[in-house]
């Protein structure tokens, strides 16, 4: 269909299928490092799915940092991503990474309740503020966080920060996508599912992130939710749609500075 070399990523990234399996073993490598400071395959709900892992820093946590992972609703689960939670867990935060179901066995309004109810679930494990990072759709999921109708006050309120990276901010493109066949989205789903139209918002604060080497698409994605919010804009130069999540594993990046101030 029309839009789909638009919201095509991989074909435009150099050697694009190296990047799961190397996501995959950096973050089992992880995970075996840190058995003394996790709870693995905690459930948040009763699917198989619905599952996350928590990671703690030594000492009391100053907060909880929760990440949600891309693939446009469709791939990948949180065990390709525990190495993500190096950056936040040297500034004292526990890190958490849930799992969902996928599209097209569920819709994405469905995806959305469900990372509602682990973010709830895990808030309930860590005091303090919370920061949420997502990347791609994982980033469409945490900036749909925010809604006031999704998250209890408790839970709402103790946001901070919300980093959606390289989000998709407006689903209503994507009715032009061969994609679409599993998201069977219609008009009115793709508003209901868009952040760019959410006005009664929890009062966090929002970076929107993008690589700058990214397809036109999400460099527009990330514009449309940053105007519409009014938020800050960041555009990372030289990253594209895969390593862009990269600094998340660095202390001392400039993203991890905004999930952690």
């Amino acid at each position: 269909m029309e839009l789909d070399d638009a919201y095509s990523n991989g074909a435009y990234i150099e050697n694009a299928d190296s990047y799961p399996p190397r996501w995959a073993a950096s973050a089992e490598d992880f995970r075996n490092a840190m058995r003394d400071r996790s709870r693995l395959d905690v459930p948040y709900g009763e699917g198989a799915r619905h599952r996350y892992d928590l990671f703690f820093p030594e000492g009391a946590a100053k907060g909880l940092m929760i990440f949600v992972h891309g693939g446009y609703w469709m791939a990948f689960d949180k065990s390709s991503w525990s190495h993500l939670a190096v950056g936040a867990l040297a500034h004292g935060y526990a890190v958490a990474m849930p799992s969902y179901d996928l599209c097209p066995e569920v819709r994405i309004a469905d995806i959305t309740q469900q990372i509602a109810t682990a973010v709830t679930a895990i808030a309930a494990e860590v005091e303090g503020p919370i920061s949420l990072a997502g990347h791609s759709a994982g980033g469409h999921l945490v900036a749909r966080m925010l809604d006031r109708d999704l998250l209890p006050e408790e839970v709402g309120e103790r946001i901070a920060a919300v980093v959606p990276i390289s989000p998709l901010a407006d689903l209503r493109p994507l009715l032009r996508t061969t994609m679409n066949t599993k998201f069977k989205l219609d008009a009115a789903s793709a508003a209901a599912e868009s952040p760019i139209d959410m006005e009664h918002r929890y009062p966090a604060d929002v970076t929107v992130w993008v690589g700058g080497d990214e397809r036109p698409a999400f460099l527009d994605q990330a514009v449309w939710l940053a105007e519409a919010w009014e938020v800050d804009h960041v555009i990372a130069f030289g990253k594209h749609h895969f390593n862009v999540i990269e600094p998340l594993a660095d202390p001392e990046s400039d993203l991890v500075a905004v999930l952690v101030k």
